[in-house]
């Protein structure tokens, strides 16, 4: 099969969307398929073709406004030389799809996108006309499959996908070092709609009350500042800033305790993050904010969900005091993460190709 993805952005740069297409892309070029990317920001992709896009006069001054629309712009330039393709992936939200929408009917390309995270309240209007020419969606949680089913995208087209993990390179760190009591660990950029700030304030409740505790966040980004003055007010925590994946890995599996306190913005939101889904498969006791809850992927037993701050120093308090719950949790949360391995993932995202191609093909033949 031959697949192009468009993301805007692509590792190095940091971001949870960006290590996704990242690690499907990978497997999908181990699968033996013709993976062509595009992208603005990043470094091209290990065994793909990287779209050339061509300059485009009104894009300049649109990405004045939104580069995210400038580049797709761009991408839908440079779609009728890219010959051959089966499927587009595309990876962003109902600006992209406003344009590269219209550009792949033309040309009789499938296409898929895929909303990694909540959309926007604003814009809502204009959705269910971005939307028209996408023959279907992945999501990756409830969340974004409701706001999609809210602008009246049928359910039919809506494809439940939580991210992958690499389960083998995981399992490398699961109990490979002892547990450090009291080591609470969180991880993700330093942006307002990770809410690191409602772990802070409930990591200085605990610690008051448990002196060997410690918090160690592991993540960067404009938030930076403004986190460690909240962190100053008491001692215990610790900023490591952005470090290789497999530091977080070793870091995560010795912790007692995992922490995801992300929350719903007016722009923005988050699916099913990922590493949280990574905690698990390490072993590590996981609590995440009920605006990041792991449903479907993950079943309640596996995690803990906490709905505020004093909910949460509640919940930290009772995974440490209560080791066979503790341990009960990260057993089913090693099971549940088995069923995530990126060549499962992978191959459920052919199936859904195959069902968008089929159905484009059968629209086509009745026309």
């Amino acid at each position: 099969m031959r697949i192009l993805h468009i993301g805007y952005r692509l590792p190095p740069e940091p971001g949870g969307k960006e290590l996704y297409i990242e690690r499907l892309v990978r497997e999908q070029v181990r699968r033996g398929h013709d993976v062509i990317v595009a992208h603005r920001r990043g470094a091209p992709l290990q065994g793909t073709t990287t779209l050339r896009l061509p300059p485009v006069r009104a894009s300049r001054i649109v990405s004045l406004k939104s580069d995210e629309i400038a580049f797709a712009m761009e991408c839908a330039k440079a779609l009728p030389r890219t010959r051959g393709l089966d499927v587009v992936h595309l990876h962003g939200d109902h600006r992209e799809a406003l344009v590269l929408g219209p550009a792949t009917r033309r040309l009789g390309i499938p296409l898929v996108l895929h909303v990694h995270g909540a959309l926007t309240t604003l814009h809502r209007p204009i959705m269910p006309w971005a939307f028209r020419h996408v023959g279907g969606f992945i999501v990756s949680g409830t969340r974004p499959r409701g706001d999609l089913l809210g602008v009246g995208v049928p359910d039919r087209l809506i494809h439940m996908m939580p991210s992958g993990v690499e389960l083998g390179h995981l399992a490398r760190f699961r109990g490979s070092a002892p547990i450090q009591r009291g080591l609470i660990v969180s991880v993700g950029s330093l942006v307002k709609v990770k809410n690191h700030e409602l772990t802070i304030e409930a990591f200085h409740r605990v610690r008051a009350a448990r002196p060997d505790t410690r918090l160690v966040i592991a993540g960067d980004g404009p938030e930076r500042d403004r986190l460690r003055r909240l962190a100053d007010a008491g001692p215990g925590i610790e900023f490591l800033g952005q470090i290789p994946s497999d530091q977080v890995y070793a870091l995560v599996s010795r912790a007692d305790a995992f922490v995801h306190s992300s929350r719903r913005l007016r722009t923005i939101g988050e699916g099913i993050p990922t590493a949280p889904l990574e905690a698990l498969a390490l072993g590590t006791a996981v609590l995440v904010s009920s605006e990041a809850s792991l449903d479907p992927a993950v079943p309640p037993a596996a995690y803990r969900v906490f709905r505020s701050r004093t909910d949460l120093v509640t919940q930290l308090h009772a995974v440490m005091d209560d080791e066979v719950a503790r341990l009960q949790m990260i057993e089913k949360g090693v099971e549940a993460a088995a069923d995530l391995d990126w060549r499962l993932v992978a191959e459920r995202i052919e199936q859904v190709y195959e069902k968008v191609i089929a159905r484009d093909a059968a629209a086509l033949a009745a026309t």
